[in-house]
């Protein structure tokens, strides 16, 4: 009963796309954020790479590949399991959605949670994966959001007039 429920968040949760989607969302109806997709886009590629990163150093197989049963209920990935790409990015961009706008952080991170849990719902990570992901995810938000401040402390100021 859970399986399609699961598998579809899953899915959702695949290169960031539901993220963007909202951020583009929160853009187009807030005259106060028009750069909030950027911001996503951005923490996106930085989860991506850094959890690729990881994943290659980290070299852990994913279940299927210790314990055949039960099998996954969506496709195999062809990379390592830990950490767990999915927990990574939903968690980062809910942590940048969350920061620019405060309201919203109960439903973006009960989102990024799903898709999380999805995975090990699917049968393709293990309950650490998604742990570290969730944690690599919301330090790589924060450093992004840091790296940002310093930037536009240290940008030359222009004179208006």
């Amino acid at each position: 009963m859970l399986d399609p429920f699961f598998a579809a968040l899953s899915y959702a949760g695949s290169f960031g796309f539901v993220w963007l989607g909202i951020a583009l969302g929160i853009s187009g109806f807030s005259w106060s954020r028009p750069w909030l997709w950027t911001r996503v886009g951005a923490v996106i590629l930085l989860a991506e790479s850094g959890s690729g990163a990881l994943k290659n150093w980290a070299d852990r197989d994913r279940p299927p590949l210790s314990n055949p049963e039960p099998e996954p209920l969506v496709d195999l990935p062809a990379t390592y399991s830990f950490p767990s790409g999915h927990a990574t990015v939903s968690f980062a961009c809910a942590t940048v959605l969350a920061l620019a706008v405060p309201r919203l952080r109960l439903p973006l991170f009960a989102l990024a949670t799903l898709i999380a849990l999805s995975r090990v719902y699917v049968g393709v990570h293990y309950p650490f994966d998604v742990l570290a992901g969730a944690a690599l995810g919301v330090g790589t938000a924060i450093a992004l959001r840091m790296l940002a401040a310093a930037l536009r402390r240290s940008a030359p100021r222009t004179r208006q007039g």
